[in-house]
């Protein structure tokens, strides 16, 4: 799948947007603030479903009804998103308009994978675990539609679970406990999913890791990702148990304490703690390595070549890294938004 071109309405800051990509490399140039990365972010709710940074009013442009993308590709095929509402008494609604249905969601067979590379993730050895999260769970999204769907369920029960345990004021313990226990299950089941997916994933990534960082920095390095449980491994009647006997403590603080959410990534350099033992320039060898990893995974996996975004980040490669980027990703459509052409 290549994209041809693509049209925007009322997205963001674009009152109206048309751009011609080409088949292998395009780069989109602006001045900060300009609305490239929202272009970037168009591309991918037609392809993946949903933004990677906002909700759709967040996206509609100030004083606009509506907004709408059309993503034209070289096969003849045409994705578009709309969403709005047609009157003030109509609730906006979004709607995706392929192979000629339209879909309040888009369809898993008309989804395609992304490689999505953010100035942040540059940053992401230093970031808190939250971040690290999602950045491995949108990674795992792309790779596994049943993972995508097993995390948002957790998600949801455990919102319902905070829910009632901000909201339960009065009762014994046991009340709460049977009002509860129906969440726990949901959790203690998919968690223990995710978990299991997760540790597979990393296993995967840390076969491949040393390999290919030591092709893009040409030194003998080694890196490796540690995945960091909340406590130790446990089975799905031991992860329920754990949310069990949690419970008094829970309601003290109001949210659930223990659970997948608080997991976390450590990214081992040489053995030690990456965050402070390695460079600058080591550690953006260490994220393109995951990048190309990643970008592997899926032609492997589903069959596909991904599209690769790169918002902004050429200009933090130094050269060697740079012919790094455009040679592993040579077989791949590449979109580039800058701030300046890259040489």
């Amino acid at each position: 799948m290549v994209i041809s071109s693509i049209k925007l309405k009322n997205f963001r800051c674009h009152e109206d947007f048309c751009y011609q990509f080409s088949k292998k490399t395009s780069v989109i140039i602006g001045e900060n603030g300009s609305g490239k990365t929202s272009v970037l972010e168009a591309i991918y709710e037609a392809l993946r479903g949903k933004s990677f940074r906002a909700t759709d009013l967040d996206i509609l442009k100030r004083q606009s009804d509506f907004y709408r993308i059309e993503v034209d590709f070289k096969n003849g095929e045409k994705t578009v998103v709309a969403f709005g509402s047609l009157s003030e008494n109509e609730m906006a609604k979004k709607q995706f308009l392929v192979g000629g249905k339209k879909y309040a969601r888009l369809p898993k067979k008309y989804r395609y994978p992304i490689v999505l590379f953010l100035p942040d993730d540059l940053h992401l050895i230093s970031s808190s675990p939250t971040r690290k999260r999602d950045f491995f769970d949108r990674i795992l999204s792309e790779l596994n539609d049943t993972y995508s769907s097993t995390l948002n369920r957790y998600e949801k029960a455990l919102k319902q679970r905070n829910d009632l345990l901000k909201s339960y004021t009065e009762g014994s313990i046991e009340e709460i406990r049977s009002v509860i226990f129906s969440w726990n299950l949901l959790l203690a089941k998919y968690g223990t999913e995710i978990r299991r997916e997760r540790k597979k994933f990393i296993a995967e990534m840390n076969k491949r890791l040393t390999k290919t960082y030591r092709s893009i920095a040409e030194n003998k390095d080694e890196v490796f990702v540690e995945y960091k449980l909340q406590g130790d491994d446990i089975s799905e009647n031991d992860y329920f148990r754990k949310l069990e006997s949690e419970l008094p403590r829970d309601l003290i603080l109001g949210h659930t304490g223990f659970g997948v959410h608080r997991d976390s990534y450590e990214f081992l350099f040489n053995n030690s703690d990456a965050n402070g033992s390695a460079s600058r320039g080591e550690v953006r060898s260490i994220i393109l390595a995951m990048k190309f990893i990643e970008a592997e995974l899926i032609y492997e996996k589903i069959g596909k070549r991904p599209i690769v975004l790169l918002d902004d980040v050429f200009s933090e490669l130094d050269e060697m890294r740079q012919k790094a980027l455009t040679r592993n990703f040579k077989e791949n459509q590449v979109i580039i938004t800058s701030v300046e052409v890259a040489e």
